[in-house]
């Protein structure tokens, strides 16, 4: 696929770097100088211009790209960008980036975001995946939030532990997707049974999730 990043900072390079390494052509583009350093990643192509200015979008032919990635540090550039890439370049995919959690309500398609990334919901997974057993911890977001990747690791005194995969009742609207146990993951449906320290994985939709 062909791919254009907005932004070269620290989140843009790192996830360049991954999609070359995935066989991907990228394009990276960033208008501050002191970011510009093209041999940091030296497989991709750079450009030194501002992504919120129509005039670049053209010059690197945005209409040809199958995906544009809005990852710069300013949620006003990321929306703009987003925009921009759908509605007047028809990107097929329009992926961003959330810096500031308050603004996530804006990343919908109605700003031209497929799919956004919220760096301080990422950072509070990762966090309260590690220490909070017992609870239902929401991972990422999915079609603009509506639903979500969740994870429930089960503690010794769980009610869910001693139970079959099989034989578990799940809200409306949520599907358990696997089981990272110790050595395996289990994909349902499945004679495995829950054990302490289990981790279950879960698609839900928000409203399931808030109302269980």
């Amino acid at each position: 696929m062909r791919i254009a990043i907005a932004g070269a900072g620290a989140v843009g390079r790192a996830v360049a770097s991954e999609l070359l390494e995935n066989g991907h052509k990228v394009l990276l583009v960033e208008q501050n100088p002191a970011r510009y350093r093209p041999n940091t990643v030296p497989a991709a192509d750079w450009l030194l211009a501002d992504a919120c200015e129509v005039s670049t979008l053209q010059e690197i032919e945005l209409q040809n790209c199958d995906t544009v990635i809005a990852a710069t540090g300013d949620d006003k550039a990321n929306l703009a960008i987003s925009l921009l890439a759908k509605s007047e370049f028809a990107v097929p995919r329009v992926v961003a980036r959330i810096n500031n959690a308050a603004n996530e309500w804006l990343f919908t398609e109605d700003w031209g975001v497929d799919f956004a990334v919220s760096t301080p919901r990422a950072m509070v997974a990762t966090v309260e995946g590690a220490i909070d057993v017992g609870h239902l911890v929401r991972m990422v977001g999915l079609r603009q939030g509506s639903s979500e990747v969740a994870k429930l690791t089960l503690g010794a005194d769980h009610s869910l532990v001693g139970q079959r995969i099989c034989d578990l009742w799940l809200p409306e609207e949520t599907v358990l997707a696997a089981v990272v146990c110790r050595d395996a993951v289990v994909v349902p449906p499945s004679d495995h049974i829950l054990a302490a320290g289990d981790e279950m994985v879960f698609i839900t939709h928000r409203t399931a999730n808030e109302d269980g």
